[in-house]
């Protein structure tokens, strides 16, 4: 089992054995996930196409096909503010169980503690853990924890979605689109999202949306938005 980034791209960045990467995706792969020139990672299309590829400058080469039958047809990074004591091991593991492509932790307004380089260590020995138990094909990633100012500009995937409790917003079931190959929802913490930081989101290109009628708790959100998302693609 390979540890390896992914990103989505559009089937017209390859031309033969060579991917064009747009600005956003080489600031993400070199700054966000922290790749240098000649690292690996997948490149996948959301059609069901995987290619291993070695990140070069504003390219990148083509070095084989992958077949790839465990994992969903869709890039899902999942942004969470972190839960008060273990709650984010268990994000962890269900949602890597689920087919979570990346979990990006954040410090929100309401975060009510700051985890130690111990903490991420641990979480990836779980993602770890939990993808061989679920026979996936490849680890999430797991990033570094961040403000989630810097978490809601860190991805500019075309469909974005911040999950609220409470308030008038569509469900996620009906703003989905099953055609789009890279998907970045956010949860919240206990308490739920403040007003700023709903309206910051929205104005970084999020839309809000719904998980049902009733008040999650911080660790249940996740696994409620991976579910539904993994059941629209995969039927």
């Amino acid at each position: 089992m390979a540890q390896l980034q992914r990103i989505a791209i559009a089937p017209s960045q390859i031309q033969e054995t060579l991917i064009t990467l747009t600005k956003e995706q080489q600031h993400y792969l070199r700054r966000v996930l922290r790749l240098n020139a000649g690292d690996r990672f997948i490149a996948m299309d959301g059609q069901g196409k995987w290619w291993l590829a070695q990140l070069q400058s504003e390219q990148s080469q083509i070095l084989e096909t992958l077949t790839v039958e465990t994992e969903l047809p869709v890039a899902i990074t999942l942004m969470v503010a972190l839960p008060k004591g273990n709650g984010f091991d268990e994000i962890v593991r269900y949602c890597t169980e689920l087919g979570v492509t990346c979990i990006a932790p954040v410090l929100s307004d309401r975060t009510l503690r700051n985890p130690s380089p111990q903490k991420l260590e641990r979480w990836r020995r779980i993602a770890t853990e939990a993808a061989e138990q679920s026979e996936r094909a490849f680890v999430p990633t797991i990033l570094e924890p961040v403000a989630f100012s810097a978490g809601i500009t860190a991805n500019q995937a075309t469909h974005r979605y911040i999950c609220e409790g409470r308030g008038d917003y569509p469900h996620l079931n009906n703003e989905i689109k099953s055609n789009s190959p890279e998907i970045v929802i956010a949860t919240g913490p206990e308490g739920g999202w403040t007003e700023a930081e709903i309206e910051n989101a929205i104005a970084s290109g999020f839309q809000p949306v719904s998980l049902g009628r009733r008040i999650l708790r911080a660790v249940t959100a996740p696994v409620v938005a991976l579910t539904l998302i993994s059941a629209i693609y995969e039927v």
